[in-house]
């Protein structure tokens, strides 16, 4: 069995709504039935019990080892901790080969735990060793490692529950949140409009005193010290016990707390300034350690913090019993659990000095055995909720300081001896202010009930009814999709929107464009969603980028599906039919937000078929009033467009609105149908998005298709009394749509340019010059500038042999290079010509033909 051609599927794709790992398998005669192989499956099971069972799949209902390999790659990721639940094995038309499909919830994970159910399936076929407890604690810590921390995970999940969308910008802690002008940004809990300054303020723990006192908070009298020496002075002049820490610093690294001698002091001193320097030295506040979380203007949680702890049984040492305690599953090395492990470390021994102890004390049965002094959950401290327990005088308190310093989501240190009392009544005070604070404590307490602080995170960057979306329209199909999106982007700027926009031409923010090339996928649509200039995003979305990556959106407002045509790109991973195509450009349709719209073209069978997969509501398209679909739709009083008398006209039960085709230039006064088709599909969008009708029509009219705004999409020009078109039409369908357009239009002679492009099937080659010799006098046949795998003067063989039963082509000629093919169809041209040039490297045959023009 080998495995190849691995994809990461990162948004919703053809298979499923979930991120998943596509593979393909190729498993030889006696691995494509299970039953073939003795005592496989029983060999399975032994190295690894958990794993699910296995069905027969495909018509001959064999159970092939591709499928023993999903089924393996799932359990191994849902054992290890990881909530996956979906994977599926298809048979290819290819005889041993599957596509092997598997859910992720992090692809580091997902791409391992496929190599591992490789190497699981091997050793059960070959009889060799596999330790499958080893392997999922390799990815149970895979996971722990990459996976967003607890904090991090609680804000993302609150957004989930809102329906925000979520993209990780980073491996760490970086998350962007909705999406253009309307998202937002956090790092771990931190959000963008956390200031750099108010951070700066609660690193530094000196200012932050100063500035607290100011605003009357109480907090404890000390200052900071230069030496060891100066610490002692300090601790002096407070004549109390002592609390020793760094100034710049935080999750309780280098403090110690309660110290009364010279020598605690001293050592104390030592350990905070290897943390930084200088060291503050202030009065030791006695009673309990809360931390109080502030969002906004509100305190959302409180938690008791108790210092990491062992209790003696008379048997075990201090070490023994520390190891103990750190076997607890909730607690880890990080931050990744709810709890972190107990560190014997210089302070945690110098703790237990002062108790009379050391690591290989055995304390007696239940003595309490403090091992820091200070409870900082990142040091093994525990917590419990007292969130309900908080006197209002308290609270405000937590929130003064918080608001001091500036700082929209605050961690405040707080120790009192009960959080019933106000401060000032009880001697405590306010001992730090933290940026970026843990959420651990609150969100899995160890005692008490757990608090939703990513929820309060959510709410207060995004107010009620906000869900950070600005609106989405994706665009598939086989023809008329960039002009689609173009004249969609044009109608809502309009609107008054700053549109994002991708296409087979590039990248635009508004009137800049921002990349060049085919930026109809994934990738580029990311781009876009993530610029916080954008207002609305029109994305052009191409079967290649669904396949290869999914969707860069989980859901939109609106899909447009312009059309399903003959030959466009069959053949190429594993989509033979136009079936299978369709189902490929039907992922934007199954993704339609609940309130969003489907835009169909009720002329196509295998488009009008997606409208059973719409979440959302459907509207649809064709130029005959009469095509059944338009009928039975708009007799439900549901949405329809259509043309009527010269005019597009738009109905919805009683509604109705008529723009006139000669109101709108992209049709050439209605002359040229594919254009009133995508004119009709961009108005479907803008009705759909809730644009006024005047906008509409506004941007309809000044729509200009040049090749300027439009380039490669039916632009015309004037060559010497001549009329010349050029188009990037590149399959049979577009061909015969471009075919239909220069007939309407009075020719002496017709001359046509065209290449093909090699990752063609030769059938879909052949048609292309088929329908042209039928329709023009004169061909150029040039040889493309990349041939896509085909071997030199293959594709113009293909060419030529579609020519061979042509009823109207007289003059056949063929060149090497697609300008030369340009300047030999010039040359020959006459004033009432007409001259099709089907061009491939669309810029540059722009720009060459603009040259030819200038010269004239």
């Amino acid at each position: 069995m080998e495995v190849s051609r691995i994809r990461a599927l990162r948004g919703p794709n053809l298979w499923s709504r979930h991120t998943a790992i596509e593979a393909i398998v190729r498993c030889i005669t006696l691995e494509t039935d299970l039953v073939s192989l003795s005592d496989f499956e029983t060999r399975l099971r032994a190295r690894f019990p958990e794993i699910g069972t296995l069905q027969p799949i495909g018509g001959d209902h064999n159970i092939p080892m591709a499928h023993a390999l999903e089924v393996a790659a799932l359990e191994l990721q849902a054992h290890a901790g990881c909530p996956v639940t979906f994977s599926r094995t298809t048979q290819t038309i290819e005889p041993g080969v599957y596509q092997v499909v598997i859910e992720y919830s992090e692809e580091a994970v997902g791409r391992a735990a496929l190599e591992y159910a490789l190497q699981l399936c091997l050793a059960a076929a070959n009889d060799t060793p596999f330790d499958a407890q080893q392997v999922l604690g390799e990815l149970r810590n895979l996971d722990e490692d990459i996976r967003l921390g607890p904090s991090t995970g609680a804000i993302v999940n609150a957004a989930i529950k809102r329906g925000i969308p979520y993209r990780r910008m980073t491996m760490g802690s970086m998350v962007q949140f909705g999406w253009g002008s309307k998202q937002r940004r956090i790092l771990a809990a931190e959000t963008d409009t956390t200031s750099a300054v108010s951070e700066a303020i609660a690193q530094d723990k000196d200012l932050t005193k100063k500035l607290l006192n100011a605003a009357g908070v109480p907090v404890p009298f000390g200052r900071p010290v230069a030496n060891a020496e100066d610490a002692w002075t300090a601790a002096r002049e407070i004549g109390s016990a002592v609390a020793v820490k760094p100034q710049f610093g935080n999750q309780g690294k280098g403090v110690a707390v309660n110290l009364e001698t010279r020598e605690q002091v001293i050592a104390a001193y030592h350990a905070a300034a290897k943390i930084s320097s200088p060291v503050m030295v202030e009065r030791y506040i006695t009673g309990h350690d809360f931390r109080m979380l502030v969002v906004g203007k509100t305190l959302v949680a409180a938690a008791r913090r108790d210092p990491p702890h062992v209790f003696g049984d008379g048997v075990h040492n201090i070490r023994e019993l520390v190891e103990t305690v750190n076997s607890d599953s909730r607690r880890g090395e990080g931050h990744a659990t709810s709890l972190s492990k107990i560190r014997l470390d210089e302070i945690a021994l110098a703790t237990l000095t002062k108790q009379g102890y050391n690591a290989d004390s055995i304390p007696a049965v239940g003595a309490f055995v403090a091992l820091r002094n200070n409870a900082n959950l990142s040091t093994g401290g525990t917590a419990t909720d007292v969130t309900d327990d908080v006197h209002p005088e308290l609270a405000a308190r937590a929130i003064d300081a918080a608001q001091m310093i500036g700082l929209d989501i605050c961690g405040v240190d707080v120790l009192c001896n009960s959080v019933h009392l106000p401060l000032e009544e009880q001697g405590g005070g306010i001992v730090e202010v933290n940026a970026a604070p843990g959420l651990r404590m609150h969100l899995a307490p160890s005692f008490g009930k757990p608090r939703d602080v990513g929820a309060a995170v959510i709410n207060m960057m995004f107010a009620n009814g906000e869900d950070g979306r600005i609106p989405v329209v994706a665009v598939a199909g086989t023809n008329g999709k960039t002009t689609t999106v173009r004249l969609t982007a044009h109608l809502l700027t309009h609107h008054g929107l700053r549109v994002g926009m991708t296409n087979s031409d590039g990248v635009y923010i508004g009137q800049q464009r921002i990349d060049t090339g085919d930026c109809s996928g994934p990738k580029s649509a990311r781009n876009v969603l993530a610029h916080p200039e954008v207002d609305a995003a029109v994305l052009e979305t191409a079967r290649g980028g669904v396949l290869r990556e999914g969707l860069a959106f989980d859901r939109c407002n609106v899909a447009i599906v312009t059309n399903i045509g003959i030959g466009d790109h069959l053949g190429l991973n594993y989509i033979n039919t136009t079936e299978e195509l369709a189902v490929v450009k039907r992922v934007i349709v199954e993704n339609v937000a609940p309130h969003g719209v489907a835009v169909l073209n009720a002329a196509d069978p295998a488009v009008v078929k997606m409208a059973g997969a719409c979440p959302g509501s459907v509207t649809f398209f064709a130029q005959d009033r009469q095509n059944p679909v338009i009928s039975t739709h708009c007799a439900r009083g549901l949405r329809v467009i259509f043309t009527e008398n010269e005019h597009i006209v738009a109905r919805e039960g009683e509604f109705e609105q008529r723009i006139a085709l000669a109101d709108i230039p992209l049709t050439r006064n209605g002359s040229i149908a594919f254009q009133i088709d995508n004119a009709m599909s961009a108005i479907g969008a803008a009705w759909g998005l809730g644009l006024p009708w005047d906008i509409i029509k506004l941007g309809l009219t000044d729509f200009v298709n040049d090749a300027q705004t439009a380039p490669g999409r039916f632009n015309v020009f004037d060559y010497r009394g001549a009329t010349l078109i050029a188009d990037y039409g590149h399959n049979p369908d577009a061909i015969l749509a471009l075919v239909a357009a220069v007939d309407r239009m009075p020719a002496q002679r017709r001359h046509v340019v065209i290449s093909g492009a090699g990752d063609r099937r030769d059938e879909d080659i052949r048609q292309q010059t088929e329908i042209l010799g039928d329709a023009f006098d004169d061909v150029v046949l040039y040889q493309d500038q990349c041939q896509r795998g085909r071997a030199d003067g293959e594709v113009l063989a293909l060419l030529r042999d579609g020519l061979a039963n042509a009823s109207r082509a007289h003059q056949i000629s063929e060149i090497n290079g697609e300008f030369n093919a340009i300047d030999l169809a010039l040359s020959r041209v006459q004033p009432g010509d007409v001259c099709l040039i089907l061009i491939d490297q669309v810029e540059e045959a722009l720009a060459h033909i603009a040259k030819r023009i200038g010269e004239q």
